[in-house]
């Protein structure tokens, strides 16, 4: 539950910025029929605590670019993956690759280390080595990562950090 995800943060030291709500207009329907179609999921962002020399990054300018020069708003409609994004294999809770390349163009430099302690199918990886950021991986189930390593070495586009 992405709320104890975040109180457990907040314990830890971390300071919430902001939360964006990713909505999904192809939205998969709820089977059981005894809840609400899931058509949004949050993410958070958080930063170290104010007190440590760490600060974090926010590439605004570029934010706002990407949104015609308006601020950028903390609710992006996005499509969930496309089948080209799942042909090498996917993931049950994959996310769209549009979705990770905005999140880290936002929070992140170039040369930056992206952690993804939750690889799945290693769409963080592919949109960090795409925009320059060095990127480690971390999965319980090694065919996920053999997943990651097959959608690494068939993108093309990749920057080498």
């Amino acid at each position: 539950v992405i709320f104890s995800v975040g109180f457990g943060m907040q314990q830890l030291g971390f300071k919430l910025l902001n939360t964006i709500t990713w909505f999904k207009p192809n939205a998969s329907p709820n089977l059981s029929c005894r809840y609400f179609t899931h058509s949004t999921e949050l993410v958070i962002w958080a930063a170290p605590h104010p007190s440590t020399r760490l600060q974090h990054t926010f590439n605004y300018a570029q934010m706002k670019a990407e949104n015609g020069g308006k601020q950028m708003r903390d609710l992006w409609q996005m499509t969930s993956p496309r089948k080209s994004e799942k042909e090498l294999g996917g993931h049950p809770t994959q996310k769209p690759l549009s979705l990770l390349i905005r999140i880290l163009a936002a929070s992140t430099k170039e040369g930056d280390r992206v952690l993804d302690p939750f690889n799945g199918s290693g769409t963080t990886g592919v949109a960090a080595m795409r925009l320059g950021r060095h990127y480690t991986g971390v999965d319980i189930d090694p065919g996920y990562l053999a997943t990651t390593r097959k959608r690494l070495d068939a993108s093309p586009d990749l920057k080498s950090v």
